[in-house]
């Protein structure tokens, strides 16, 4: 019988290892259980959506390998659907929300010469996370080691109270070593400056209302803070094993009644998480 009626999912450092790989374990060793756990959650009948800091160009062409039923690009400010993608690749259902949050009606995007002025504040501990930042239409993607409060103090103190900083992960050192070194950081984060209202969690708000789905019926998978607001508005939700791993993170876990920390990392940890969600 199947406990779960849908799965929102977040892609990097979650349902795909280091460098993307859906195929690839932390280690580089070849696993294809996170292979076989989506088939049998697609062959239930049980739809995928991927949750992302991943443009909406992006998050199309992903929902068509992994025969996704929709997307969540730019951390929720975009929220996207294409019916039945799994099975009979109709598209004639598609169609797209924008989020726009607190962003002020006479912007369409996060200003330019705030965000140089963010970068210079912050020299030597944050960038562009290059080349990913492009294409976004409503978030900016950044990447470093800050403090969160610090930058959403001096972000308020430039007449942007409006804007959020989310951490939205930590990057394998193996891959990012080179800019991490370049920035003089410990650890390489992944940040988004989105406007408040914007985030994954009121964007799966948003779809399960939409769906028309309960949400004690939903589970949601991920590796970071910003996966843990998905929290707030599913029935369960599957933590993989190297999101737990930051010390930051152990607090904001306690926080929560429904969260489930996974024995495995990135895919294994998916492939539980999906397991748990489908009984034979």
């Amino acid at each position: 019988m199947v406990t779960v009626r849908i799965v929102y999912s977040d892609l990097d450092g979650t349902m795909v290892g280091p460098r993307g790989c859906f195929f690839r374990a932390e280690g580089g060793a070849v696993d294809l259980e996170p292979a076989r756990a989506l088939a049998d959650l697609l062959a239930a009948g049980i739809p995928l959506v991927l949750v992302s800091g991943r443009t909406k160009a992006q998050l199309i062409e992903a929902c068509g390998i992994f025969g996704a039923d929709g997307y969540i690009a730019e951390l929720g400010a975009l929220l996207g659907w294409r019916a039945n993608l799994s099975s009979s690749h109709d598209v004639s259902r598609a169609g797209t929300q924008l989020i726009r949050g607190a962003m002020p009606e006479q912007l369409d995007a996060v200003p330019d010469d705030l965000v140089e002025r963010l970068l210079t504040r912050f020299g030597g501990r944050l960038e562009f996370h290059s080349p990913w930042h492009l294409g976004h239409e409503i978030d900016v993607m950044l990447r470093g080691q800050v403090d969160v409060e610090e930058a959403e103090a001096w972000l308020a103190d430039e007449g942007f109270g409006w804007l959020r900083c989310r951490d939205n992960g930590v990057l394998p050192s193996t891959s990012e070593s080179l800019a991490a070194s370049a920035l003089e950081i410990s650890a390489l984060h992944v940040y988004h400056l989105v406007p408040e209202g914007i985030g994954k969690g009121v964007a799966v708000a948003e779809d399960l209302v939409r769906r028309g789905i309960d949400p004690a019926d939903a589970l949601a998978i991920g590796d970071s803070a910003s996966d843990l607001e998905m929290a707030r508005v599913v029935g369960h939700f599957s933590l993989v094993e190297n999101g737990a791993r930051p010390p930051h993170m152990a607090a904001l876990v306690a926080a929560h009644t429904n969260v489930r920390v996974e024995q495995g990392s990135h895919g294994a940890g998916w492939a539980a998480a999906v397991r748990r969600a489908l009984v034979d």
